[in-house]
């Protein structure tokens, strides 16, 4: 979803900075531009994004962190042969992917 909306917004780019038709069609583009943004579907998922950012995005770094940690743990602290260790990290390395999941579900 988000190449396409890139790849749009990329073309939309391309063609205002590289077209001849000169300051009115800008204008044009801008104000058709405008009247999209300001539609009601446009603007609910506005909302439901800075929702996201206010409260679960601060969540993601500090799961992911606390993942980071308890891999470090594990592979420094297990006993065993090279093998085992990496056993160990390989395991919380699921488990904190598997938080990070939730986290941002």
């Amino acid at each position: 979803m988000r190449g396409k909306i890139g790849l749009i917004v990329g073309l939309g780019v391309g063609y205002v900075l590289g077209t001849r038709a000169g300051r009115a069609r800008y204008e044009q583009i801008k104000k058709q531009a405008e009247k999209v943004w300001e539609l009601d579907p446009v603007q609910e998922q506005v909302g439901k994004v800075k929702e996201f950012a206010q409260t679960s995005a601060l969540a993601v770094p500090r799961v992911a962190w606390t993942g980071i940690v308890k891999i470090v743990h594990a592979a420094s602290e297990t006993k065993g042969t090279a093998g085992e260790k990496l056993d160990a990290a390989t395991r919380e390395a699921a488990d904190a992917a598997e938080d990070v999941k939730k986290a941002v579900d």
